[in-house]
């Protein structure tokens, strides 16, 4: 899959999850804003209920969405046969699209009620997207190839000496870019960096890169190269920060993320048991849907 299928591929999945999002917002919305008391007297109340043709259907949906979700992505990266079936960033894109647009469609098939056990499996459930949005940032601080293997620390230095050699040749006559860009692309700054102030630390540095940067294009736009030569020396600039970030955050967030591991999987068990649970309960009680 080249750049433009896969910018393709992935704006498809946000124009349908906000499309579905904003036409389920405005279909249901009188629905909505009805109290509970008197939802049963409006003319929406037989297809949006929990229960309705439309309602049920979307719990339904929202369910095989998160369930095909989580399997395919498990099947593709622990079944080895599978590991050339396309590249594991793919599938986990797919999974995140699934199991964001899943849980939407189970929010709009309680219609905002919650109770019972059907609370639990819905705090769960959120608890699972959230934690799953703090995974994803941690899974990308991790380097890996496009296949999505894990770069080692000797790859990554490798990578930075690559790098560093492109910049620091063209930096070579301004000491002053030269210097700032020096701070920033150590792996030195983040020799007392901790996981108990891991997050403020983050985000920080994020703020304090871009800074950088923006001060490392002005004197860009004053050296002698042409539009190209600038665009190339500000993407491998980049790069290198990026690279010297991951190898010096590399094992803070090994351990986030084996903790991340450690939280999320419980969690989703919960949620998918007490899914399993609602949907065995309703069959018994003979609920049905179209058939």
């Amino acid at each position: 899959m080249n750049k433009t299928l896969h910018k393709i591929y992935v704006g498809s999945f946000f124009a349908v999850g906000i499309a579905v999002l904003v036409l389920l917002a405005i279909n249901g919305y009188e629905y909505y804003n009805t109290s509970l008391e008197e939802r049963f007297f409006n003319s929406h109340h037989n297809s949006l209920k929990p229960s309705g043709t439309l309602g049920h259907g979307l719990g339904i949906i929202g369910t095989l969405m998160m369930t095909v979700g989580v399997a395919i992505y498990m099947i593709r990266k622990r079944v080895k046969k599978l590991f050339n079936l396309g590249y594991l960033k793919h599938w986990l894109e797919l999974h995140i699209f699934l199991c964001t647009v899943g849980p939407l469609l189970v929010l709009y098939h309680t219609a905002f009620k919650f109770g019972g056990i059907v609370s639990v499996s819905f705090w769960s459930m959120v608890l699972v997207v959230l934690s799953g949005v703090a995974g994803r940032f941690i899974y990308l601080q991790i380097p890996r190839t496009i296949q999505g293997i894990e770069l080692s620390d000797q790859d990554l230095k490798v990578l930075k000496e690559q790098l560093a050699i492109k910049v620091r040749g063209v930096l070579s006559e301004d000491t002053m870019a030269l210097a700032e860009f020096e701070r920033v692309a150590s792996t030195e700054r983040y020799a007392n960096f901790k996981l108990l102030t891991a997050v403020g630390f983050i985000f920080k540095d994020i703020i304090y890169i871009r800074k950088v940067l923006r001060l490392l294009k002005k004197r860009v736009n004053y050296l002698n190269l042409s539009s190209s030569g600038k665009k190339e020396i500000m993407k491998t600039a980049k790069e290198e920060i990026k690279v010297a970030r991951s190898l010096g955050m590399l094992r803070t967030f090994h351990k986030l993320f084996h903790y991340w591991h450690v939280a999320h999987l419980p969690v989703a068990i919960a949620m998918f048991v007490i899914m399993l649970i609602h949907v065995g309960v309703t069959i018994l009680f003979g609920y049905k849907w179209i058939f």
